[in-house]
C-alpha cells in the first residue's frame, strides 16, 4: 500500500496531546489523518485533514468514524472495543488490536492477565465496589496500607490513592477497583516497546521517572534512567515478555517499579505514545510518535538509540489557577540552551492538568538534570 502523497487515509481515536504530536510525524511523510475527539477544541484539530466531534466510548460514533479510514488507531484507551471489533471484522485494520485493548482497559483485568502470565508484578485484589473492600478493609481481611486503583477511567493520577486508614476510603467513588499491595520501591522505570504487525520490535532505552509527590502526575522523565546496566538489561528484558503476550502492534509503554532488591515489577502499560517517551522527539534518532506511525503502518521501525541525553519536565496548572492559560517566563527557559517547550493547544489551565512539556537535552545527563530544575523553578503554568 503506498501511504505516503495518496489516497490511503489514517483514523486517530482521540484529539488530545498525544494526537497532535503525532500529526506532526503524519504531516512530515505526507499521510492523510481523521480524527475523532469529544472537544471542539482538540488540541488535535489544527493538525488533521478532518476533524470530527463525537463520543468515543459510542458504538455507532467509532464504528462510523472507522468506515472512513484505512487503519485506526488511537491516543487513549478509553473507546468502544464493540465498535473496534465489529470494524475489524470488515476488514478495517486496527492496531493496537482489540483484543490487545481488551486486556489492557480495565486495570483489574490487566493485573490478572500479568499473574496468568507469570509477569512479576505486585499482589492484588478486584472489588466490584467500593463497599466490598471497605468491608474487606473493616475484617482486617486488607491490611493497611495500600493502592487503591479504579479499574477504568483512571489517568493522570486520577483514578489512584495510596489508602493509609479506613477513613481514606470514603471520599472514593463507588467503582470497580483494585487494591494493590504496596511495594517499597527505588525508582520508578518505563520502557517503551515497539513492534510492527511483521515482527520487528525494539525497545527505547529505560527511563527512569521523579514523581510530583501530591499530584501522583510525573514531574520528570530521565534518559537514561540512572541504573545498573544489570538492572536496565532485566527491564528491557521484562517488557519484550510483557508485549510479547500482549502481541500487541504499535507502540507499548510499560511502567516498573525497581524494588530495593533489583527486582522488577509491572505497574501498569499503556498501548499508544506515552509520557515517559516525550523525551525521544529531541533526544532520540527516531521519535516514539514515528515509531508509533512506523509500525502500525508496517514500515521498517527507526532506531530507538538515544543520540543525547534527554529529561522531560512536566508543564502543568498551578494550583490556585484556572481560566485562560498564561505561560509565565517560557521565553527565560527558551534563552537557555538545549531547552525545547512543547505546548498541548488548551486554552484553559486549571491545577494540575497536562499542559505542555519541556525537553532539556544535553550530553551529561547530571547537567540536564540541573538545567531541568532551573526550568521547573522558572516557567509557571497560570490564568490572566
Amino acid at each position: 500500500m503506498n501511504y505516503f502523497s495518496s489516497d490511503f487515509k489514517l483514523g486517530i481515536l482521540g484529539g488530545g496531546q498525544l494526537g497532535k504530536m503525532m500529526l506532526s510525524d503524519t504531516r512530515k511523510f505526507d499521510i492523510q489523518t481523521y480524527v475523532l475527539d469529544p472537544s471542539e477544541e482538540a488540541p488535535s484539530r489544527i493538525a488533521c485533514n478532518k476533524f470530527f466531534q463525537g463520543n468515543l466510548m459510542d458504538f455507532d460514533t467509532v464504528y462510523n468514524f472507522g468506515k472512513q479510514v484505512d487503519v485506526l488507531t488511537f491516543e487513549i484507551e478509553l473507546v468502544n472495543i464493540e465498535a473496534l471489533e465489529k470494524l475489524e471484522s470488515e476488514g478495517v485494520k486496527v492496531f493496537p488490536s482489540p483484543k490487545t485493548l481488551r486486556g489492557i482497559q480495565n486495570k483489574g483485568t490487566q493485573k490478572d492477565f500479568y499473574v496468568a502470565n507469570n509477569i512479576p508484578t505486585s499482589p492484588h485484589k478486584r472489588f466490584h465496589s467500593i463497599g466490598d473492600l471497605k468491608s474487606e478493609v473493616g475484617n482486617a481481611i486488607i491490611s493497611l496500607p495500600f493502592v487503591w486503583k479504579s479499574a477504568e477511567f483512571g489517568y493522570d493520577g486520577n483514578g489512584v490513592k495510596v489508602v493509609r486508614s479506613a477513613q481514606d476510603l470514603d471520599n472514593l467513588p463507588n467503582v470497580e477497583c483494585i487494591a494493590e499491595e504496596m511495594v517499597p520501591f527505588k525508582n520508578e522505570l518505563a520502557v517503551i516497546v515497539v513492534r510492527n504487525p511483521s515482527g520487528e520490535i525494539k525497545t527505547y532505552p529505560v527511563v527512569e521517572m521523579e514523581f510530583h509527590p501530591e499530584a501522583n502526575q510525573v514531574e520528570y522523565v530521565i534518559c537514561p534512567a540512572r541504573i545498573d546496566e544489570k538492572v536496565a538489561e532485566k527491564a528491557r528484558a521484562i517488557a519484550l515478555n510483557v508485549s510479547e503476550k500482549f502481541n500487541h502492534v504499535g507502540l507499548l509503554a510499560v511502567e516498573m517499579f525497581q524494588t530495593n532488591d533489583d527486582e522488577i515489577l509491572i505497574n501498569e502499560v499503556a498501548p499508544r505514545p506515552h509520557n515517559s517517551g516525550h523525551y525521544s522527539i529531541e533526544a532520540s534518532y527516531t521519535s516514539q510518535f514515528e515509531n508509533h506511525l512506523r509500525a502500525i503502518l508496517d514500515l521498517p521501525l527507526g532506531n530507538t538509540d538515544s543520540k543525547v541525553a534527554g529529561i522531560m519536565v512536566n508543564l502543568v496548572g498551578e494550583e490556585g489557577f484556572s481560566g485562560q492559560v498564561v505561560y509565565e517566563n517560557i521565553e527565560k527557559i527558551m534563552a537557555i540552551d538545549g531547552v525545547t517547550p512543547h505546548i498541548y493547544g488548551k486554552r484553559e489551565t486549571r491545577p494540575f492538568r497536562k499542559m505542555g512539556h519541556v525537553t532539556i537535552v544535553n550530553e551529561d545527563i547530571a547537567e540536564a538534570r540541573k538545567v531541568a530544575e532551573e526550568v521547573k523553578k522558572l516557567i509557571r503554568v497560570i490564568s490572566k
